[in-house]
Parts: C-alpha cells; structure tokens; sequence
C-alpha cells in the first residue's frame, strides 16, 4: 500500500480545517495527519460504526443460529459458519481499529498492534476466499456427483477444509508481516520514505504484491468461477432432463444459487482492491491513499452484505432469527425447533 505520509491538498474552503499537522508533533519521524472538519469526522464515524455494527451483529446472528439449531447442522453449514466466523472477527478486530485510522489517519496503537493488525487483515480476508472455495466444493459434489456427495462431502472432511484454510490463512498473514517478506528487496526505500510514527500499511514491493494476490485471490477466485461454472452447465442440463427434474433436490438448487451470490458479491466487492493492490507498485506507488482506503472499506463490506444475504435468500435464517430475538434462544429444547421441513 502507498505510505499515509503523503497527504491529498484539502478543497479550496476546508484548507484552515484540513491543514496536514503532525500525529505526534514533538517527535521529528511522526507522520503528516490530515484533520478533517468535526462535521465530516462525526459523519464518517457514524456512518462507518454502523457498517461495523452490522458486520459483527450480522454475523454474530448466523453464528448463533447455526451453532444452535440441531437441523442446521449440516458439511455445507459448518462452511458457511467458518466464513461467518472470519466476517465478524474481521468486523471486530480489523474494522473497528481501522475506523480510528480512516478518520483520524495516524495510528496510535502502537507498532506490535499495528504488525498484528495488518497480519490479522491478511489472514481474514484469505480465510474468506478459502472458505469460498471450499464452499465451491461442496456445491460442485451437490449437483455435478449427487450419488458421491455424502461419502465425499463429510463432517471430518469439512473439518480437514476448515483446518486448512485457517492454517494457510494465519501463515500467509503473520508470515508475510513479522517475516518482513512483503518489504524484502526494498527496505531502504521504506524505511527511508514510507515507515514513520504514526503511521500504519501494509507497504508490499511489487513482487510481494504481485505473489500475495495471486496465491490469495486470483488463482483461487478463477478456480471458483470455473467451478460454478461447471455447475451452472449440468444444472442447465439437468433441467433439461425431465427424469433429472423429478429426481432433483430443489433445496440443493437454491443452495447452490444463493452460495454462488455470496461468492459473486465477495469477488466484486474485492476485485477493484486486489487490482489496485497489484499495480500499484510498478506505478512508482502514485496511487492516491484515499483511493486505497476507499477500496479497502469497499472490500469489507463484503463482511456486511454475506448476512443480509442469508436472511434474504434463506428462510431458515429468518425463522432463526427470530427465535433468537424473541429470547426462545435461552429455552433448553431451542435446537429441536424445526426452521424447515426435511
């Protein structure tokens, strides 16, 4: 990412309210602070602590709702739990810290915090996309190989996927960071011209940028797309069939539908970063910061979207739901309410 120690010239009448200053002005390597006006300061923040609270009570809803209910308890769900598990942790522990730092743009948490902050930025958003993919699988075995589906697809083998995407996630996040490989080759230019106090990104030389979204988000967003690809084909197919259509799951259908939103919605709310991401460093890092900021939060609204996803699509997400709020959650035989009919 571009360093923060280059600040955007303020429009003409905010210039007295938007002049840059120091974050810690009795220290001479601090970071430029861009001060915005107290009216957009409030303004951001509320409208950036509602996307949060949304993202984390959202989540927290599908958690719930899952972990809760004995019918839900199912190789697909248990996916669709470990991604919901990413989203809120992502809403908890990237989101909110990073809030402060969109709008008051210096970060006064500390260097630690910061490595952890961007690493767990890192492993969250890769954990997403495995989750996907996974949940890709799944899907593919559901509708292409129906007869194979429950001796594929089951509990351990879930298990092993979850293991392994949150294993890849965490040595991808904190191996890039605190081994430094997202800065190795050009140290000198950062540490010279892009590290100071007050500050905090994750700065990437054009091979750590070029590798990370590869591995992170490109080969596996291709393979997903190829996959639900595969799937619409023999689900067209199958529709054509009319021996097909009386043996077919309409329950898998829709399943199918509505998990191939969430992964249409996560790849174009994270597209537009991971391309900005990857060119930036072969365009001597002249992307505007706010440009990255913006598609960043872009980016994480995508935490916030996958609930409401749930809930419109999903029938049993809203009978749970309102289980949940009408406090029968506390009731001992809560997870032996039937949400739909088997």
């Amino acid at each position: 990412m571009p360093p923060h120690t280059i600040t955007l010239p303020p429009p003409k009448g905010l210039s007295r309210q938007m002049e840059p200053a120091l974050c810690f002005e009795s220290r001479n390597a601090s970071c430029l602070r861009t001060i915005y006006p107290l009216s957009v300061r409030v303004s951001l923040y509320l409208l950036l602590g509602v996307i949060v609270v949304l993202t984390v009570c959202g989540n927290v809803l599908v958690i719930m709702s899952v972990a809760q209910f004995k019918q839900l308890h199912t190789p697909t769900n248990y996916l669709i739990l470990s991604l919901a598990v990413s989203d809120l942790l992502l809403g908890l522990l990237v989101m909110f810290p990073g809030m402060i730092l969109f709008v008051e743009t210096c970060w006064y948490f500390g260097d630690v915090f910061c490595k952890v902050w961007n690493s767990t930025d890192v492993l969250l958003s890769t954990a997403s996309i495995l989750n996907l993919s996974f949940i890709s699988i799944d899907r593919y075995y559901a509708v292409c190989q129906p007869l194979l589906y429950r001796s594929k697809i089951t509990v351990n083998a879930v298990l092993i996927m979850i293991l392994v995407t949150w294993s890849v996630s965490a040595v991808v996040g904190f191996g890039m960071i605190f081994l430094k490989l997202n800065i190795l080759g050009v140290e000198e230019f950062y540490y010279d011209h892009v590290a100071c106090e007050g500050g905090c990104v994750l700065f990437q030389s054009a091979v750590s940028s070029t590798v990370s979204s590869v591995l992170s988000f490109y080969i596996p967003g291709v393979v997903m797309l190829g996959i639900y690809l595969k799937i619409f084909l023999v689900a067209r197919r199958q529709a054509r069939s009319i021996h097909n259509m009386r043996t077919s799951d309409p329950s898998q259908t829709k399943a199918t539908k509505t998990l191939a939103i969430i992964m249409g919605a996560f790849l174009s709310f994270w597209t537009p970063f991971f391309v900005c991401n990857i060119i930036t460093p072969f365009i001597s890092y002249s992307s505007p910061p706010a440009l990255f900021k913006i598609l960043l939060w872009v980016g994480y609204l995508n935490s916030t979207v996958n609930p409401l996803v749930y809930a419109f699509f999903y029938s049993w997400f809203r009978k749970a739901f309102q289980v949940i709020i009408s406090r029968k959650i506390f009731n001992s035989d809560i997870s032996d309410i039937k949400l739909f009919t088997e």
